[in-house]
Parts: C-alpha cells; structure tokens; sequence
C-alpha cells in the first residue's frame, strides 16, 4: 500500500499564500462596495447631504480595493477608476479622466519593482510597443478633451461594455502559445524565462506577430488618451493571444507599459488643468497602497479568479457610464 507524501514546506506556503490572497480579494470587492454604497445608494444628488470629507475618505477606500484586484488581472487601475467614480462620484467627467490616468500610473510605477524583481514584467517586450502607445495617448487625450462630456460618457459605456465581452470571451493562454519569434521579435531579442511560483515551474516563451502588435498598440493609446483609463484591458490579450506571451508575464508587462503611456496623456490632462487634487490625492494613494498587495498576489493567485471579478465590476460600472450618458441618471 503506497502512501501519500506529505507536502513539502514550499508547498503549504505557496498554498497559505493562495488562501489568503483569495481571502483579501474577497475583502477588497467588500471594501468597495461599501466605500461606494452612499454614492450607490442616493446617486449623485447624495452629494448635498455629505460633508466634503466624505468623498476623499470613499475616494482611498474605492482605490486601495481596485488596487488589489487590478494588478493581478493586469487592466490597470484607470480602467476600472474611470466608470466607477464617474458613475457613482459627483466629479466632471474631465477631471474624473484627468485622475484616472494618474491613478493607474500611480499602480503602474508602485507595482513596477515587484513585477521586475519577480521575472514578470520584462522590458525588451515592453518598450517598443510603449514608445508607439506613448506617443498616440497625447493625441488621444486631445481629441477627448475636444469632445463633449456626453459624448465621451456614452462612448466610454459602449467601450467598456466591449472590454467585457473581450476578456469574457477570449481564451487566454496561461503559458503562453509555442511560437516561433518572427523576425523583428528576434533582431530586438524578445524572449526570455519566468518563474511560476504557483505552479513550481519555468517557462520558457517567445513571441510573434511583431509589427501587427505596434500597429494595435498605436490605436490602444488613442483609447488611453481619450478615455482616461489606461489600457491594461488591451494590452494584455494582446500581449497573451496575439503575441504569445504567457498570460502572467502580459499582466506584468502591460503594468510596466502604462507607466509609459499614462505618464504622456496625463501631462495633456494636467497642462489643461483637468485635474483636482481633493479627487488626485486620495485616489494615487489609494491606488499605491493597494497595488502593492496586488503586485505579491499575481506570483501566487490564479488569474482566473481576480479576473471575475473584474468582470463584474467592469460590467456593472459600463452599465452605469451608459446610464449617465443617455440621461437615464443624475
């Protein structure tokens, strides 16, 4: 009769590890619903009955929790900042852009180090595509800036909304597809191997379809510009389905790309004085704060499960940008 060997050291660690990650991405998605339930609770005319202290205070609650879920489903903070506290925060929309690029620059840059460190953010993949991103987010910025707020609130529903169906819908590789490194991939020498701590093991990837991933990644910082919220949503099945990297070293990576592609639209929110620093200040720290817890979780956390409940929000606060947008809310 063979016995069962009992689990190595590492091995309950890595398990104990997992556990609670679950646990505090459970707590996060708790933390934000009740940060934003006064808002959720009256709308926008809540406003008149709070004192102004309360919107900060809900501000760095809402964006420790989006923190902690945003890095390991690799979208970013801005993209899940944006239609949430335009939806449910008495803010312009402008202003509320204008803090949602810095926000998920400020989750970008605060889990940089960890995901370098960690072999998950890798930067011969990510400058080249970033230099085009970069460049296209300030034109971008300036279009939505032009464009009237109920324009780009209904543009933002619809947006969202597809950014729903894309991730729900796209089968996502978690050690990236076998591939043979094109040309371009080859001459700028991107490849490399990460280190999966949940599973114990090395992978070795390479990537492909080069110049078609520069041409996305142009039009993925237009969308940042204009929206405001970063483009973590794209960059990743990018990165993962159309480039072949592995699913955690996209995530890692597109977090290393929005600090280069945020950093260039947001100056255009900030010269146009799009920006206040009641809604700024509370929802950088926040957002840092957190990003830090999601930085360790996405070496231990199955993508799977932070990536529901992005989902979910996703697809709650796309309903309620459209909502707004039409005029179907205050």
């Amino acid at each position: 009769m063979t016995s069962i060997p009992e689990p190595s050291f590492a091995d309950r660690r890595s398990r104990s590890i997992a556990r609670r990650a679950v646990a505090l991405s459970t707590l996060a998605a708790a933390g934000l619903a009740l940060a934003a339930g006064p808002a959720l609770a009256a709308g926008a005319d809540v406003g008149a009955d709070l004192p102004w202290w309360a919107w900060p205070l809900s501000l760095f609650f809402v964006c420790f929790a989006l923190g902690i879920v945003a890095v390991p489903a690799g979208v970013g903070g801005g993209v899940l900042f944006v239609p949430i506290v335009s939806g449910f925060f008495p803010f312009h929309l402008d202003f509320v852009r204008g803090t949602g690029l810095l926000v998920a620059l400020a989750s970008a840059l605060s889990a940089g180090p960890s995901l370098l460190r960690a072999g998950l953010a890798d930067l011969r993949l990510a400058l080249p595509l970033a230099l085009l991103a970069s460049a296209s987010s300030i034109a971008g910025a300036l279009i939505g800036l032009a464009m009237p707020a109920q324009v780009v609130q209904i543009s933002l529903g619809v947006t969202i909304l597809g950014i729903v169906a894309l991730m729900a819908s796209a089968p996502k590789s978690e050690a990236g597809a076998s591939v043979t490194p094109d040309r371009l991939a080859a001459a700028l020498a991107i490849h490399g191997v990460y280190h999966d701590r949940a599973t114990g093991r090395n992978h070795p990837w390479n990537v492909h379809r080069t110049p078609l991933a520069l041409v996305l990644f142009t039009g993925i910082g237009v969308l940042a510009g204009m929206f405001g919220m970063g483009a973590g949503w794209a960059n990743v099945p990018v990165l993962n389905l159309v480039m072949g990297a592995p699913l955690k070293v996209s995530a890692g990576t597109s977090g290393f790309i929005l600090s280069l592609v945020d950093s260039s639209a947001a100056w255009v929110y900030l010269h146009k004085g799009a920006t206040l620093a009641v809604l700024t200040v509370p929802s950088v720290i926040g957002m840092m704060l957190g990003a830090q817890i999601g930085a360790r979780l996405l070496s231990v956390l199955k993508a799977s499960v932070v990536r529901k409940l992005v989902l979910g929000l996703l697809l709650f606060a796309g309903a309620r940008a459209l909502q707004k947008g039409l005029g179907f809310a205050g």
